[in-house]
């Protein structure tokens, strides 16, 4: 019996055939619809037909685009998971009195700027839309930008109306507990279709991915894996486009069922890692200098295997790709607590990941070692629940560092 995606909702709109300005591809409208079929397929990611809107063309215009945005906030919980998939034309006003990005509903009026921002749908008025939406697991995947251009509004003596957003739209998006923007390509790149393809670039392997292209062993698939699925696949086939990914995450949450929720049996045996330990530290002068001086020669004489961030990262691909395969790639990741540690985002990205890959596998990944004194004493909770390995007493720190070395050379401990 094919499972559901309890309390998993959906906005799905495909707009090709403009009203007033430059159309698109009818490829954007089977993008949409494809999305739709596959999102309320019970074989594959099992959301109830009740929960998910397709507006396509003539029916996403401006009031029923943003009708359609208040009813979810209306529908959801904290608890619940939203799925928001736009493929149409988004661009920016460049200048003048209404600059800023737009989504471009079918019924929008080209004619002047003034028009453009009385008929599209502003970042601002987007991004309170989103804040309205009390769900704490939120992804907007947004298949814009496509090559061909929107075309201008007729008061303009210089191209204004650019298509595409850019990153501080993305920002913007994301802000909120729990939100994660996954664009089909960056600001400075258009979206394409391949020759032969009835989809997009983009949505062809998002399709595919979720489609269980994506690998899972729990019966899900997370966030994460969807990007670092994508953006792969998509560069590979095009190597002008580049998926980004902007998110404020506490968790790796699911976003569909892999089909249907099949779970592979993996037999329960260590894995086999490419390196021993993974070090993620603040890259200020003093922690670099511990680590590079004093930390990673240790670990490098007790033959262990040892990477940082920098050496798992690839030209061309997204650091949010690249960090969490490192990681994967990794028995134990070591992060080193300092004062500037705990003001890094992308620090903490490393160590979301590094959890919840853990927990996945039902093992301690993470490796606190803290070497100085935190500001106000405090460490956050997360981290306070975990064993410490404390450098900051000089006269422990080479027995301590002794059996930091022990403990990175033995199996993974078991949750």
């Amino acid at each position: 019996m094919a499972m559901t995606m309890e309390n998993t909702h959906a906005l799905v709109v495909g707009i090709a055939n403009y009203q007033n300005i430059s159309p698109l591809p009818s490829t954007v409208l089977k993008d949409a619809q494809d999305i739709y079929n596959l999102l309320v397929e019970p074989k594959y990611c099992g959301y109830s037909v009740n929960n998910v809107q397709l507006l396509l063309d003539d029916s996403a215009t401006y009031a029923a685009i943003n009708q359609a945005l208040d009813n979810l906030s209306k529908q959801t919980n904290p608890d619940s998971t939203v799925l928001i998939y736009f493929s149409g034309h988004g661009g920016q006003l460049k200048d003048g009195s209404h600059i800023g990005e737009y989504l471009l509903p079918v019924d929008t009026i080209g004619e002047t700027r003034a028009s453009v921002a009385q008929t599209a749908i502003s970042g601002a008025q987007f991004t309170q839309a989103l804040q309205a939406i009390p769900a704490r697991k939120i992804v907007i995947l947004l298949d814009c930008c496509h090559a061909g251009g929107i075309g201008q509004p007729k008061d303009s003596t210089t191209p204004t109306l650019k298509t595409g957003f850019s990153e501080s739209y993305y920002d913007a998006l994301r802000q909120g507990r729990g939100r994660a923007i996954l664009a089909s390509s960056r600001s400075s790149e258009s979206s394409y279709v391949s020759p032969g393809s009835t989809n997009s670039l983009f949505t062809k392997h998002l399709l595919e991915g979720l489609q269980g292209g994506i690998f899972s062993n729990d019966g899900l698939i997370r966030i994460f894996d969807l990007f670092e699925y994508l953006q792969p696949k998509v560069t590979a086939e095009e190597p002008r486009q580049h998926p980004i990914f902007k998110a404020d995450l506490e968790e790796n949450f699911p976003i569909a069922l892999y089909l249907s929720g099949q779970k592979e049996a993996i037999p329960k045996v260590e894995k086999k890692f490419r390196y021993d330990v993974y070090i993620s530290y603040a890259e200020t002068e003093s922690d670099d200098t511990w680590v590079w001086e004093t930390l990673i020669p240790l670990l490098e004489k007790a033959d262990l295997r040892v990477v940082v961030s920098e050496e798992v990262q690839q030209a061309g691909v997204d650091r949010v790709v690249s960090i969490p395969r490192g990681i994967n790639q990794a028995k134990r990741i070591l992060i080193v607590l300092s004062n500037a540690y705990l003001t890094d985002n992308w620090l903490r990205f490393e160590e979301v990941i590094a959890d919840t890959i853990g927990i996945e596998e039902g093992s301690y990944r993470l490796f606190p070692v803290q070497i100085e004194t935190i500001q106000n004493g405090e460490l956050p909770m997360h981290i306070k629940r975990m064993f410490i390995k404390d450098l900051t007493n000089p006269r422990h720190t080479q027995r301590r560092l002794k059996g930091i070395i022990r403990e990175l050379q033995e199996p993974l401990p078991l949750m």
